[in-house]
């Protein structure tokens, strides 16, 4: 492959296959709308109870987890569909490992934001 010369233009181009990706989870990825549902929830709750710089950090850093985790697991299922939508052993561990991604990001996040959000909704 020839190295092509760098464009700004193309470069900008390239951001429309990105918002189309998000576009397409949102809509299509079951588990990608209850993520968006709890990030709204807890982006609210932060303003309400007007966290730190650093809280927030915290926050937007394992909302971002969330979403990599379960973008990259949906991606991952599709193409795992298109290689065999019959039941195989190998496929099944892919799709497990991807959604145990998923599970551990999630695990994470309300674990980030029991520790942000219960001392000041409680003490």
């Amino acid at each position: 492959m020839k190295n092509q010369k760098f464009s700004i233009i193309d470069r900008i181009k390239s951001f429309k296959y990105a918002f189309n990706g998000l576009k397409l989870f949102f809509m299509n990825d079951h588990n990608g709308r209850v993520h968006l549902f709890a990030t709204i929830v807890a982006i609210g709750l932060s303003f309400y109870l007007k966290i730190s710089g650093y809280e927030w950090i915290a926050i937007l850093s394992v909302i971002s987890a969330v979403f990599v985790a379960e973008i990259f697991n949906s991606a991952i299922e599709k193409l795992a569909d298109v290689v065999s939508l019959d039941y195989h052993p190998k496929i099944k561990v892919v799709k497990d490992l991807a959604a145990a991604a998923v599970l551990i990001a999630a695990f994470l996040a309300v674990a980030v934001g029991a520790i942000v959000f219960i001392p000041k909704l409680f003490l």
